[in-house]
């Protein structure tokens, strides 16, 4: 089972992605930590990396798919994959078309986590986690039972990361309206596309999800 997840920062990918990681033995496929970790890597193909990264420029599609290429390789025939944040553009899908085939593999689903934009910016812009181990909390989903006390470890230090602001927030939206979405008409021509709702909580996300690739949606 090979699926693209597509959905705007913090509509719950990564959440998803790891559990069907866990769960179903699926491996993720994201670019940010592909990049990363080539960028680190003594190869060719990580020093070519790390020389985009490091002038500022944007890495071209070409590295990009050739990293997916090269993780496809490492991979048991047998083994399902996650597209995290590929492909982003027409030719980005069409490079993956060909990237997949040649591993004799093809994407089954594209499925799309739908979100409410205002309440995907209240979602995000009251998160909180422990500063001690990391456990989370929000405004107003889920304060800490005992306030200024984590549930879990009892310290009484919090924080937010500086980009969980709605500014920022909105601006990631609009971008992913810009640039990802419109990929989508390219995989609902070919029937691919599935969507779920991405507000409900993650269980209920999960369950639509698994209904998909259980053929049951």
């Amino acid at each position: 089972m090979n699926i693209i997840l597509l959905g705007p920062p913090g509509a719950g990918k990564g959440t998803q992605a790891s559990r069907l990681e866990a769960e179903r033995g699926m491996v993720q496929l994201s670019t940010g930590d592909m990049l990363r970790a080539a960028r680190k890597a003594d190869t060719p193909l990580g020093h070519q990396v790390a020389e985009v990264m490091d002038s500022g420029a944007l890495v071209s599609d070409e590295i990009v798919s050739a990293l997916i290429d090269e993780k496809l390789g490492t991979l048991s025939v047998d083994q399902g994959t996650i597209f995290d944040g590929y492909p982003r553009t027409a030719p980005q899908a069409e490079s993956l078309d060909e990237i997949l085939d040649a591993h004799d593999r093809a994407l089954d689903f594209v499925i799309e986590l739908v979100v409410d934009e205002d309440a995907l910016v209240e979602r995000i812009t009251g998160r909180f986690t422990c500063a001690n181990c990391g456990a989370g909390y929000h405004d107003k989903f889920k304060l800490p039972k005992v306030e200024g006390t984590c549930d879990v470890c009892g310290h009484h230090e919090f924080k937010r990361r500086p980009d969980d602001n709605e500014e920022t927030v909105r601006t990631r939206m609009a971008e992913y309206r810009a640039k990802t979405a419109p990929i989508l008409p390219i995989y609902e021509a070919k029937g691919l596309v599935r969507a779920v709702d991405g507000m409900a909580d993650i269980a209920e996300v999960g369950a639509q999800i698994d209904a998909i690739l259980d053929g049951k949606a």
